[in-house]
């Protein structure tokens, strides 16, 4: 993947980049059936909509051991399209992965996400610099009727927003802009945007653009992937208390670019 310089421009003013079909139909297949395989999996790797739910986020399945492991999306992370977009987004040829986020929003179950920036957790990792990019991979055609992801244009370029934690809403734990301060910075800024594409669409954004999604209330799953890629320079500090690998990534070992060739045949992953 090599971006144009009014795509770097792009991506610099509004805090995303929207890339239409980087993956294909078959390539988006299998992905949907590795995730079906692995919510079928009882771990804390993956959080439901409720106990014993349908799963709404699945983590860690880049890499090659671990209950969620999978080498369908460690070659999709490896791949040039991904790899090669992160590390000219950043400016930097040594990163790694922070963590990998499945979002599935499922038919009629599917909850919100507030609004946020996630540099509003990352720092908290012991991340110093918000020097981070997220590749969105759409496994489902976004709708928003079906949730799709808003991004507030330009709102990364607020900085390191102050944030609170919001453990009511849903069963995932996220931290959130305060309804006050966003109110203000709504007033002032572009409209939201809905993200919307078909599958195998990937969207590069900054890890502090404002953005949220709404409850699936269609009859149509909408699943996401998420690679969240980072300098291993940026890599975490010592922090107390620090949260599990697998949203918390260990292995800071630069990434090696891979095939673009993601359902070439791979070894079978280590579990454990």
């Amino acid at each position: 993947m090599q971006f144009t310089e009014a795509q770097m421009k792009q991506y610099d003013r509004d805090g995303f980049l929207v890339v239409e079909g980087m993956f294909e139909a078959a390539e988006v297949a299998a992905m949907k059936r590795e995730l079906v395989r692995i919510q079928a999996i009882d771990t804390d790797h993956l959080v439901r909509e409720r106990a014993g739910g349908v799963a709404k986020t699945i983590y860690r399945v880049h890499e090659a051991d671990g209950p969620t492991a999978s080498m369908l999306f460690r070659n999709a992370a490896l791949s040039p399209r991904l790899l090669g977009g992160a590390q000219q987004l950043l400016g930097d040829d040594a990163l790694y992965i922070h963590h990998t986020k499945c979002n599935l929003k499922t038919a009629i179950d599917g909850s919100v996400w507030q609004w946020h920036q996630d540099y509003g957790a990352w720092k908290r990792d012991g991340i110093a610099r918000p020097d981070m990019t997220t590749a969105l991979v759409m496994l489902d055609e976004p709708t928003p009727m079906s949730g799709c992801l808003y991004f507030i244009p330009g709102s990364h370029r607020l900085g390191d927003l102050a944030s609170e934690m919001d453990d009511r809403t849903t069963a995932y734990r996220l931290w959130i802009v305060p309804k006050a301060d966003l109110v203000r910075i709504m007033e002032t800024s572009p409209e939201p945007v809905a993200i919307t594409g078909a599958p195998g669409t990937v969207v590069f954004f900054h890890c502090n653009i404002l953005h949220a999604s709404g409850h699936n209330l269609s009859r149509h799953d909408r699943w996401h992937l998420y690679y969240v890629y980072n300098p291993v320079v940026n890599r975490p500090l010592d922090v107390p208390n620090p949260r599990p690998d697998y949203v918390r990534s260990r292995n800071w070992a630069p990434l090696v670019p891979g095939s673009d060739d993601i359902l070439a045949a791979a070894p079978a992953v280590a579990s454990v």
